[in-house]
């Protein structure tokens, strides 16, 4: 796995039987990291914060759902926060995933399941 950098790719989620690709923004700058989801009413897809091991909804317009990965790209904890929220850190995250609440479980996402990210051109660094 190389390092990510800003930009957009795919999540392919291996949950329930068929891998699901899911739209993703990777975001590894801190910039990046600390505007995340802030401003937005919605979401097509999901937001990859990286490196991150917790995240907060201070400002934000909607709930989402948060998973955490390890460094194995292991969802280790899947939550969904409201608007207002302090999420606690979780010592084995690496990343955190930020997505609409309600669309992780769809996309089979949940404690154990692993999950990849292929970036595009732009989201990715040798």
């Amino acid at each position: 796995m190389g390092r990510w950098r800003d930009g957009r790719g795919e999540l392919i989620v291996y949950g329930d039987g068929t891998p699901t690709a899911v739209p993703l923004e990777i975001a590894t700058s801190y910039r990046a990291r600390t505007k995340g989801l802030l401003g937005r009413d919605s979401l097509d897809g999901a937001i990859l914060l990286s490196p991150a091991n917790s995240v907060h909804t201070f400002r934000m317009r909607i709930p989402i759902d948060v998973a955490y990965l390890d460094r194995d790209l292991t969802v280790v904890a899947v939550h969904t926060m409201k608007p207002w929220r302090l999420g606690l850190p979780r010592l084995r995250s690496r990343h955190v995933l930020e997505a609409e609440a309600g669309v992780m479980a769809g996309w089979g996402l949940r404690v154990g399941v692993r999950v990849s990210v292929e970036a595009g051109s732009a989201g990715y660094a040798e």
